[in-house]
């Protein structure tokens, strides 16, 4: 069955709105995900604007700037829910896993 578009995260969203609970420009977004993840995930800018655009369009972001091409973000009230939906769908694998594993 195929993965309903936004009913969950992919990693480099995750980070993405991780990233956006501050307001943050596309290059900001990207150096704050290589930094956190210690490079384990490098955003492309191409990867990272088509999540930004699906974000925007879904209403989980706001664009609050905007100087020549800079473009600076937020999430709104929606992604928050988003996010915190997806926080807690890890932390219930995460929960399960430790009772599967450590019995």
């Amino acid at each position: 069955m195929p993965r309903v578009q936004l009913k969950t995260l992919t990693e480099q969203m995750y980070y993405v709105l991780l990233a956006l609970q501050d307001v943050r420009y596309g290059s900001e977004i990207s150096q704050y995900v290589k930094e956190l993840t210690n490079q384990r995930i490098q955003l492309g800018p191409g990867t990272l604007y088509a999540i930004l655009s699906k974000f925007e369009e879904e209403q989980l972001i706001e664009e609050v700037n905007c100087e020549g091409r800079k473009r600076s973000y937020v999430m709104t009230n929606k992604g928050v829910e988003m996010f915190c939906h997806e926080y807690q769908r890890l932390q219930w694998m995460i929960e399960d896993t430790k009772r599967e594993y450590h019995q």
